[in-house]
């Protein structure tokens, strides 16, 4: 992507996520680097994906941050709600598709030559590598696009969460792996929203296999997934802890795991599911899911996952 676009448009995102107050410090400095990478590629494409998501996320996150602050609390105690994003959350949902933008830049440079070039058709010398990249790219952020949206805005939908491996449990809102109609909507326009906006700047070529209208459905097909993948991971991967005095979901600050006992306890038996200790009893336990990763992780494995499925998608259609 050109300097004269790319440099502007980074200093006009850190400053509206400094002002108001989307990433913390280190969150910007990471984004920041995020987007200097996303600029190396020779197509506008990932950059302006980049910046649509995180346009997409900030604004779900504000969407009524005081209701949902009501919904669930922090591990600290007070009102819950999504903070500024840190660092992490950043390379969580950005991660992949750095790697395959400096992977392009590995094999193919930062040169324009490329850019003018059709999309999903045959290269002279046979080489599907960059299309492919790109796919993996766009399929990354159909699927954080669509994650973020159905968990900003699906927690206030009217209809109480259901488990997405037992839709006969109702869970409280906020638990991982508790999926609404609502949100699973909000995720849909997410990914549709990525596809639409990798269809401007992509040129089909003639004797391609897709169109537009198919890219449009692969894209949002793949983002939907993603979202409904990511709760499955949640609600197997990633432990849901609840407060049994308010009832509600206990959220980590930047997505981190949440403590189910006080740091000055010492160690003791764990007893059943709920994880209680013997001498002072912690009042959060474990509602559902296993204790093996946190958020952040959960959110860059799907994003891996459904980036490689991008890519598997595409090599199978051009083949």
């Amino acid at each position: 992507m050109r300097p004269v676009i790319a440099i502007p448009l980074t200093l006009l995102l850190v400053i509206r996520a400094y002002t108001r107050r989307s990433l913390t410090p280190l969150g910007i400095l990471c984004a920041t680097l995020t987007a200097t990478t996303h600029a190396l590629h020779p197509s506008a494409l990932p950059f302006t994906l980049l910046c649509v998501f995180f346009l997409l996320g900030t604004t779900a996150t504000k969407v009524k941050h005081d209701v949902k602050a009501t919904l669930t609390m922090s591990s600290s105690g007070s009102s819950g709600g999504e903070g500024p994003r840190t660092s992490i959350q950043v390379l969580a949902n950005s991660g992949c598709a750095s790697l395959l933008c400096l992977l392009h830049v590995w094999l193919y440079g930062t040169g324009v030559s490329q850019e003018g070039e059709c999309f999903g058709g045959r290269r002279a010398n046979n080489d599907m590598v960059p299309d492919l990249l790109l796919m993996g790219i766009m399929a990354n952020y159909a699927a954080v696009a669509a994650d973020t949206l159905s968990s900003e805005l699906g927690i206030l939908s009217k209809s109480q969460p259901v488990f997405i491996t037992n839709p006969l449990r109702v869970v409280p809102r906020g638990t991982n792996g508790g999926v609404t109609v609502g949100g699973l909507l909000a995720g849909v326009a997410g990914s549709a929203a990525i596809a639409a906006t990798s269809l401007v700047f992509l040129r089909f070529c003639a004797a391609s296999p897709t169109n537009a209208l198919g890219m449009f459905l692969l894209l949002t097909g793949l983002g939907t997934i993603g979202t409904l993948l990511d709760s499955l991971l949640g609600a197997t991967l990633q432990a849901s802890v609840i407060d049994r005095r308010s009832g509600k979901i206990v959220e980590g600050p930047g997505g981190v795991k949440v403590l189910t006992r006080p740091k000055s306890t010492a160690p003791a038996q764990l007893q059943g599911h709920g994880r209680r200790f013997s001498g002072e009893e912690s009042s959060r336990v474990i509602n559902s899911g296993n204790d093996i990763l946190d958020n952040n992780q959960i959110n860059l494995l799907m994003a891996s996952i459904m980036s490689m499925s991008g890519m598997v998608a595409g090599s199978l259609l051009w083949r």
